[in-house]
């Protein structure tokens, strides 16, 4: 078996609307269980908040997300950010990405040509989830 490694995010009340827009990125299956389907809260406000999310696409993303519910900790941001490579034959696959996951982002450093030569950004989107998209040359290593 292959081990895997998916980035899991945590939002405060919004874990539905981020999963959406990220399915709208990258396309793909979601699947979303709230507190209240699993009897896991017994506070009316947090029924309705997403207990565990998971977008799994048809080239192999997997993204899950939850809300953090009142008694939870919760510190956006600062600590993580989701690195999206490939090579130069996956260049219109990753623009198209970079494009979507554009939508209401804070763009740190615009795509374009590295100091390394690959086609390299990063950018906070509306969630304040923080992105890098690197497309490697030819002869780079990228992906």
């Amino acid at each position: 078996m292959t081990t895997l490694l998916n980035p899991y995010l945590s939002f405060r009340d919004n874990a539905r609307e981020a999963m959406e827009f990220y399915k709208s990125v990258f396309g793909g299956e979601l699947s979303v269980s709230t507190f209240g389907d699993f009897h896991a809260s017994e506070d009316v406000d947090e029924q309705d908040l997403v207990m565990h999310s998971q977008l799994d696409t048809s080239n192999g993303l997997t993204i899950m997300a939850s809300d953090s519910t009142k008694t939870m900790n919760y510190q956006p941001g600062s600590t993580i950010s989701i690195s999206l490579s490939g090579r130069s034959t996956d260049d219109a696959e990753l623009r198209g990405y970079w494009e979507r996951l554009q939508d209401g982002a804070d763009i740190t450093m615009p795509l374009d040509t590295a100091p390394w030569g690959d086609q390299f950004g990063m950018l906070t989107d509306r969630f304040g989830t923080h992105w890098m998209v690197s497309i490697g040359t030819a002869g780079s290593t990228a992906g």
